[in-house]
């Protein structure tokens, strides 16, 4: 299932996006940028952020659990019991 980017690109997996994220994140705190890159990683990071958010989100959707109800396996939406 290759999912598309608005670019038209394959949309990279949740792993490369939070790696990613995870150096613009470091590369921000650093503090020694120019305004101008740093206004770029940090739109960067927001996309990435907005990325991983979605794919975790569709993840959410997908699982399911399994219960055996009348000898049948009968699929039951994933409740997060989270506050």
């Amino acid at each position: 299932m290759a999912e598309e980017q608005e670019a038209g690109r394959p949309a990279e997996s949740f792993e490369a996006c939070l790696d990613e994220l995870e150096k613009v994140v470091k590369e921000l705190e650093s503090g020694d940028l120019p305004l101008e890159r740093s206004l770029e990683l940090f739109e960067k990071g927001m996309a990435l952020s907005e990325s991983c958010r979605k794919q975790l989100e569709d993840a959410e959707t997908r699982v399911e659990i399994l219960l055996r109800k009348e000898g049948r396996v009968q699929p039951e939406p994933f409740r997060n019991d989270k506050p």
